[in-house]
């Protein structure tokens, strides 16, 4: 009997995209007897969403790295920026609510003086701010053009591999699978945007006369999803992990471990990454007594990776580093751990491949199509780096220097 296997996708925003890529990339290398592009169910979450969809509609990791960083011919280009534009209609309309509100604050506390405090009454201005910061409508368009080119598909009943994109009914807090009945008829394109419009920073989004949100909320992968579906091995990636300055300082990486003096976005950004990794690992726990007869391989960055941590992706150059930091983390990780998994990879049927993974000169960029020319194109330095972790830590321990001063 052929073995069954899924992929499942966690949230990370931008950045996580572009370190699942390199993840996945650095995967799709190593394993032999393992097509990425045929696998059984894939199941996404927000940004783990958009990778999956574009899995099952054949776009191959080669094809995902060289969008990170040169428009491909016929393909469109990712481009973080579409994930953060300004909400500017939400803006204006709770706006323009304000005048309303306020009259009828001061009319409710006029009415009753001694009963409410005016304070209480002005909470009702609350009710003017926008449900989100950005607009996720940019990243349905984005979706949809790039399902609409030959050979894909926005339609979940016209693929030939199960996908299962999780968002959350807002009004109820329960997780709704799109991709499977009575789902399956909403468009791909607009089921991502679904699955990744966190609270606070995008609006939900109306669907069928009810609203979804983030399907992180209640869970970090779904991973359950597939296996509900049976597969024998689920590979599962999860980009964010909470970053332990402690060991940073020690290895003299950082000169100060203090993540609060970094404002308030790092601070929230720890936050939300303890939170949903702690609930992983609970969840991870429970998988492996509740499926016993299922092989669940979970890869994510290490909690000293401070240099995913800390980079900004919004910049060509800074994209091109994540994704081959991510390419090359991942396979630091699977070799470190080629004992336990290789025997686990190989009951279904996959090999584990020692001899590429022990290649020191592999190179994720070359190895994609991207010459030293179209590198430097796409903001790089146009020189062969097989490991740029070294490159990158030493930026970041300067730009640690000049912000201190600062």
């Amino acid at each position: 009997m052929t073995p069954r296997i899924g992929l499942a996708l966690a949230s990370g925003a931008p950045e996580g995209a572009i370190y699942q890529i390199g993840a996945l990339r650095a995967l799709d290398e190593a394993l032999d007897g393992l097509d990425l592009n045929r696998l059984d169910i894939y199941v996404g979450v927000s940004a783990g969403a958009f990778l999956t969809a574009c899995l099952a509609n054949r776009m191959t990791t080669a094809q995902m790295c060289r969008a990170i960083v040169s428009p491909e011919p016929g393909e469109h280009p990712f481009v973080p920026e579409t994930f953060l534009t300004p909400a500017f209609a939400l803006w204006k309309k709770s706006g323009l609510a304000v005048p309303r509100l306020l009259w009828e604050a001061i009319r409710d506390y006029l009415a009753a003086p001694g009963e409410r405090a005016l304070g209480e009454v002005l909470t009702r201005l609350s009710r003017a701010l926008p449900v989100g910061v950005f607009d996720n409508e940019p990243i349905r368009a984005y979706l949809e053009r790039i399902y609409a080119l030959k050979g894909r598909s926005d339609d979940f009943r016209r693929l030939d591999r199960r996908l299962v994109v999780v968002a959350v009914d807002l009004d109820s807090g329960k997780a709704v699978r799109f991709g499977e009945p009575p789902f399956d008829h909403v468009p791909i394109s607009r089921a991502v945007q679904a699955s990744s419009a966190l609270p606070g920073l995008y609006p939900p989004v109306e669907i069928d006369g009810r609203c979804y949100v983030d399907g992180v909320l209640l869970k970090t992968l779904h991973a359950s999803v597939a296996l509900e579906a049976g597969v024998d091995l689920l590979l599962c990636i999860n980009p964010l992990v909470p970053v332990d300055t402690v060991r940073a300082v020690e290895a003299g990486l950082m000169r100060h471990g203090r993540l609060v003096n970094r404002g308030l976005p790092t601070v929230l950004s720890q936050t939300f990454r303890t939170l949903i990794h702690s609930r992983l690992e609970v969840g991870m726990a429970a998988y492996r007594s509740r499926y016993e007869g299922a092989d669940v391989v979970l890869l994510q960055p290490r909690r000293d990776d401070y240099a995913m941590f800390f980079t900004n992706i919004f910049g060509f150059a800074e994209r091109r580093l994540v994704a081959e930091h991510a390419y090359q983390a991942t396979r630091r990780d699977l070799l470190a751990r080629y004992d336990e998994l290789a025997p686990t990879l190989a009951r279904h049927g996959v090999t584990l491949r020692r001899d590429v993974l022990e290649d020191a000169e592999r190179d994720l960029w070359q190895g994609v199509g991207l010459e030293a020319g179209a590198k430097r194109k796409a903001g790089g330095r146009g020189r062969r780096r097989p490991v740029a972790v070294h490159r990158l830590d030493e930026a970041l321990r300067r730009l640690e220097e000049l912000l201190e001063r600062a």
